[in-house]
């Protein structure tokens, strides 16, 4: 299990090294006038070049995604419980797996695609529903996505009021949440230390 998780880990680490080589070299080619400015704000996270058009393009992908995943809910609890357990109740593991990645890839990319690069959003919001309404992810998926909704709209507005300027989201939930996770993985830590 263990160098599972860590070769997941490494091929994570040498595909953002190549995808940012790649950006990068897309800035270097990119017009410094015109097209620059607009990929360094794309990749800074902002709503303000959102559209409702944009919104009618990514509509399809996200509620065909969004509904696999939330019909394999009840796949992500038994998966939690282990690969053993899951295979033993009958739950073909490496194939929902790939179905759960695959959608949550197709979510990202699709929210990406309009937003920008906004993050921290999906490792905070989900700890703190999960505080809310445990770890049952018939609950815990409508419930993160309800407080995600909120918490971006709050940042959104708290952007575009702080200063004359709109300050790109994504630098606001980094602020934000790099302090939250290293809190919410400090108490995971000393919850671990109580039970040892």
């Amino acid at each position: 299990m263990e160098k599972n998780v860590l070769s997941l880990v490494l091929a994570g680490i040498v595909t953002s090294a190549f995808f940012t080589s790649l950006v990068s070299l897309v800035k270097y080619v990119a017009d410094p006038n015109n097209t620059l400015p607009s990929i360094v704000y794309w990749l800074m996270g902002s709503f303000n070049e959102s559209r409702y058009t944009d919104v009618i393009y990514i509509l399809l992908p996200l509620l065909t995604v969004g509904i696999i995943i939330f019909k394999m809910r009840y796949v992500i609890n038994i998966l939690s419980l282990g690969e053993e357990e899951a295979s033993s109740m009958g739950v073909n593991v490496n194939f929902s797996r790939w179905v759960i990645l695959l959608s949550t890839a197709i979510l990202i990319a699709a929210s990406v695609s309009v937003s920008g690069i906004i993050g921290w959003v999906g490792l905070i919001i989900p700890h703190f529903a999960r505080m809310i309404v445990g770890s049952n992810h018939g609950k815990l998926i409508p419930i993160s996505m309800f407080i995600g909704a909120i918490y971006l709209i709050l940042v959104d507005v708290f952007a575009r009021t702080v200063s004359y300027g709109e300050i790109p989201i994504g630098v606001i939930t980094a602020i934000f949440g790099a302090p939250i996770f290293a809190w919410l993985l400090y108490k995971s830590q000393l919850r671990g230390w109580r039970h040892d």
